[in-house]
């Protein structure tokens, strides 16, 4: 599905990452583990920019979230099926929302308890609410390839379960980055750690432990 041989990235001289080879088959649930500036972000990006973005199933949540801050809720939801819809379609809908858009944007937006922001400025809303903004964007992408960058930092414990359920459940295959070892565990079938823009562990989550990772984040 997606294949990267000895691939090296790098920014102002910098190696960011280095020798990367990786091949993702459809149907995993991977999870890229590291201490922050170990290339997680970098390789994800990297991945991304590998899809096939004419196809339109791949679902990106970036670690800034990427919101239009002066639109609402519901029309940053809605940004995830703009290719799905014409030019047309997608300006009328901007000035007046389509019912079933809204009905839509509204299931998503309950499982993710924020039914009532539905039409409130993303501007006006918390850390935690932006970031199940950003991921019930992806929701509504309604692909089967997921990339997502540290989908649940701003959240809490129960809520950042309740996110990896609900996208483990929408999504086919997942390139997670997670500072959370026993997140990744939990939800991915397989793990890659990174240290220093190497990958320094490939392996099935059944045979890693939580010890094993924790050690990618020692000094």
């Amino acid at each position: 599905m997606i294949h990267l041989k000895s691939a090296n990235v790098a920014y102002k001289g910098k190696t960011a990452l280095s020798d990367i080879t990786l091949h993702v088959s459809q149907g995993e649930k991977l999870a890229l583990v590291g201490r922050s500036g170990s290339g997680k972000s970098t390789l994800l990006n990297l991945l991304y920019e590998t899809t096939d973005k004419l196809s339109n199933d791949t679902a990106f949540v970036p670690q800034e979230y990427g919101l239009v801050q002066n639109l609402s809720v519901y029309h940053n939801v809605y940004m995830g099926q703009l290719g799905q819809h014409s030019t047309l379609y997608n300006l009328i809908n901007l000035m007046k929302p389509f019912s079933e858009q809204v009905e839509q944007v509204s299931d998503i937006l309950k499982n993710l308890q924020l039914s009532e922001k539905l039409f409130e400025p993303v501007a006006q809303l918390s850390g935690g609410q932006q970031q199940r903004t950003a991921i019930a964007r992806a929701l509504m992408h309604n692909g089967h390839f997921l990339l997502a960058d540290e989908p649940v930092s701003s959240l809490d414990e129960m809520q950042s379960l309740l996110v990896m359920n609900l996208l483990c459940k929408q999504f086919d295959t997942i390139i997670f980055s997670l500072h959370d070892v026993d997140l990744a565990l939990k939800f991915c079938d397989r793990i890659i750690g990174l240290d220093h823009g190497r990958v320094v562990i490939d392996d099935r989550s059944e045979n890693l432990n939580r010890q094993q990772l924790l050690k990618l984040y020692e000094e």
